[in-house]
């Protein structure tokens, strides 16, 4: 049984990240939610057996499901129980799963979800091929939806593909290191995180302009998602955000709050010493932490909150032109959360 969504009233409960939501819209999600761990198990499963347990790893760590909920949310303006909303939401899902297992070799990491990542545990040649065996699955199933989702994973995939290769080359000296930030987020993690509402309302058969601001909305959740973790990421202490504080200093990876120093926002009496610690060698321990305590009281904090909040004020105002149903309140509480989170 999914975790999802849990402890319905009478009329609302308790849903995606313990927002309140409607109570019929989360049992009919909850009860989804768990035929898509159903089909995502099955899907997972080869005649070999190392291949089968790499790629059940993932799986069965757990995680949000939160680009299915999107399907199914997303499912809502139109026929919730049309027979492709299901597998769209695996499609997504081992997707997802599968860039994450690449992700840990190219980042040399060790952890996953609380586990000994799968290039850890076997080697990065086993991470890669299970990678490959869920764009596989997942392309297996998509084949069934017809052309057009095929289309539209296609293209994504391509973006995803884009965002990453835009990341670890960076910037080129003419290019506004903040532009190529933003579009970085928006190819790498909006473009999946927009094929979720895409596919949920496509192949629910909802109107062409529901789909088309779902799809629009759903991207601009996906960077504010992203924005919001960088933020976390500086400013929150290792219970909140789950991870040690100050990981993308240490590791020399240039975020919001740091892009905003950089390019001179506010101004104090350390701007000069904190702009020579970000680009300076941080996994020495008494540099991270000054880097880190001057970057917390810096103004470029604020500016990204800005940021933030003017990313999901977006999406918002596009999700409140879609018809009045409980799904839309669903869709905007997340709106919501994504900037409260950070609060």
């Amino acid at each position: 049984m999914s975790s999802a969504f849990a402890g319905e009233s009478a009329q609302r409960a308790t849903g995606p990240f313990g927002l309140p939501i409607d109570a019929d819209l989360a049992v009919d999600v909850r009860a989804r939610l768990d035929a898509v761990e159903d089909l995502l198990l099955e899907s997972v499963q080869s005649e070999d057996p190392l291949l089968t347990q790499a790629s059940k790893h993932l799986v069965e760590a757990g995680g949000k499901r939160f680009r299915p909920m999107l399907v199914l949310l997303a499912a809502q303006f139109g026929d919730p129980s049309a027979a492709g909303v299901v597998p769209a939401a695996v499609v997504v899902e081992l997707t997802h799963l599968a860039t994450l297992y690449h992700d840990d070799v190219m980042d040399e990491a060790t952890v996953r979800r609380g586990q000994e990542s799968a290039n850890s545990r076997w080697t990065n040649t086993v991470a890669i091929l299970t990678g490959d065996y869920l764009f596989a699955r997942a392309s297996d199933l998509l084949a069934d939806l017809g052309p057009e989702a095929v289309r539209i994973q296609a293209r994504a995939f391509a973006r995803l593909v884009q965002g990453q290769i835009q990341e670890t080359v960076g910037p080129a000296a003419d290019t506004d290191a903040l532009k190529h930030y933003l579009q970085v987020m928006a190819d790498k993690t909006g473009s999946l995180i927009a094929v979720s509402g895409q596919f949920g309302a496509l192949l629910s058969g909802a109107p062409q302009h529901v789909v088309d601001t779902i799809t629009s909305a759903c991207e601009k959740i996906g960077v504010a998602f992203q924005l919001s973790d960088d933020i976390l990421d500086i400013d929150s202490e290792t219970e909140q955000s789950g991870k040690t504080p100050g990981t993308d200093l240490r590791e020399g990876i240039r975020t919001l709050p740091m892009h905003h120093v950089l390019a001179g926002v506010g101004s104090g009496p350390d701007d000069a010493r904190l702009r020579e610690l970000l680009v300076a060698d941080l996994t020495d321990d008494t540099l991270h932490a000054e880097a880190l305590t001057l970057l917390r009281a810096h103004p470029a904090m604020e500016r990204a909150r800005a940021d933030l909040r003017q990313w999901a004020e977006d999406a918002r105002n596009e999700l409140l032109t879609l018809p009045a149903i409980p799904a839309r309140d669903a869709f905007t509480g997340l709106c919501d959360y994504v900037v409260s989170r950070t609060g």
